[in-house]
């Protein structure tokens, strides 16, 4: 079979782009250890309610740590616990959650809020509320039939 000259530069050079992204990403993985974010901490997710800090979720004001205040989450089917948190204007906030059944999402409209919790694995993201207002919680992963009533709020005041 003939091919044409142009043909056999593209095949070559289609084909060292694709060795040169998985060797890239390769290294990246096993060489230097790259994880998702979600494998740093695990929890049973037959036994959250039990288990702390998801024995009582809610803002929490914390002491000698590098935030002020811990906003603890917990999703089930088709709400947060809690449904509403007043969080001070200004305060450097840690937000931990995971969920108890499916996978759900965990966007804070209006901030880069944007996690994804799965089963047995702790999102966190840490960021400071600079803008008072309500900024409503939504699930941006389809987790079944009553999906669209899933949100929460949290209100900062000053």
């Amino acid at each position: 079979m003939h091919m044409h000259k142009f043909e056999k530069i593209w095949l070559i050079f289609g084909i060292t782009c694709l060795i040169f992204f998985l060797s890239v990403v390769g290294v990246s993985a096993f060489y230097l250890g790259n994880k998702p974010p979600s494998c740093l901490t695990t929890v049973n997710s037959e036994k959250v309610d039990k288990t702390k800090p998801f024995d009582k979720p809610g803002l929490h004001k914390v002491e000698g740590k590098d935030w002020d205040y811990e906003l603890v989450y917990v999703a089930q089917a088709f709400s947060y616990n809690p449904a509403q948190v007043k969080v001070p204007l200004g305060a450097k906030v840690r937000v931990i959650a995971t969920t108890k059944d499916v996978v759900h999402g965990f966007e804070v409209a209006g901030t880069n809020i944007n996690m994804m919790l799965e089963p047995g694995y702790v999102s966190e993201y840490t960021t400071t509320f600079d803008k008072a207002g309500e900024y409503l919680i939504v699930c941006n992963e389809y987790c079944g039939a009553g999906h669209h009533l899933m949100s929460s709020k949290i209100e900062v005041v000053e």
